[in-house]
């Protein structure tokens, strides 16, 4: 039962872990303040749970533990999250502090799912298959907020014909304005591309744990890898000014495109996704 409780605890953790990464991509790319805060206290909590973890361990062990890789490990994302915090408090270098949690996500997912720990867990083949079901919950989160941003390209491109044929009427009163379907776009792939990175994130350490043999250029892996790019470079294009009114929509249009070729073609020809 003691077992049983400490997985789902460290499972749990890597669940916060995840969210606080959305949260800091999302302050990372837009300055978003209180994105900024959430992300800043559950990765605090995180810090709590995995100290008060590592000092029961060493209560239980009677020595630091560092004396083997699988310890080795979990110190070594203890300390990337101490150091991000300080980081926070006194540089407040927001793009180091991104990347140190995103590094100490990979470790302590490695940590928690691990043939090592899966061994040594009486749940072990329940942490593979929940490995699965939170890898593949990311991804379909993921494809929810691209689908959104499909949308609002989509009401983009009918509230422009409208206003530019001058065919507005008291039936549209109650649709977006075009600024606000641009934002809306934004916002939608602001949440959907950290969704997207934890979820592959997720997805290789369980195809490292599960299979005898994978390999990275698997059809649905490109693809994701491919879909990261896309919609990073049209938030980037954003940002920078350079992508705006129905350039800035028809790219979602085309994303959105990869996204259902990636979902169905990309499943179909892969060696090991079968539906997602």
């Amino acid at each position: 039962m003691a077992d049983l409780t400490m997985t789902r605890l460290h499972e749990g953790m890597v669940i916060l872990y995840a969210i606080s990464l959305v949260f800091y991509f999302i302050d990372y790319l837009d300055k978003d303040f209180k994105a900024h805060r959430i992300a800043f206290w559950i990765l605090s909590t995180v810090w709590l749970m995995q100290t008060v973890f590592l000092i029961l361990y060493i209560v239980e062990t009677k020595r630091f533990p560092i004396l083997t890789l699988f310890e080795g490990i979990y110190f070594y994302a203890w300390l990337l999250i101490t150091l991000s915090i300080v980081l926070h408090h006194t540089y407040r270098v927001m793009i180091s502090v991104f990347f140190l949690n995103v590094i100490g996500f990979i470790f302590m997912t490695i940590h928690t799912f691990s043939p090592v720990q899966i061994e040594r867990s009486p749940v072990g083949e329940t942490l593979v298959s929940e490995l699965l079901f939170i890898h593949v919950t990311f991804a379909i989160l993921s494809y929810v907020a691209f689908s959104l941003s499909f949308v609002f390209s989509t009401l983009y491109h009918i509230l422009y014909r409208l206003l530019k044929k001058k065919k507005w009427t008291k039936q549209f009163s109650e649709l977006p304005s075009l600024d606000q379907t641009e934002k809306g776009m934004t916002v939608s792939i602001l949440t959907g591309i950290p969704f997207l990175l934890v979820s592959l994130i997720l997805g290789l350490q369980w195809a490292y744990v599960s299979l005898n043999e994978f390999s990275l250029s698997d059809v649905k892996i490109i693809g994701s890898f491919i879909l990261l790019f896309v919609y990073g470079y049209l938030f980037y294009r954003r940002k920078k000014g350079t992508l705006q009114g129905t350039g800035y929509a028809w790219g979602h249009v085309y994303a959105f495109l990869l996204v259902l070729v990636n979902f169905f073609l990309g499943s179909s020809l892969s060696e090991f996704h079968f539906w997602y």
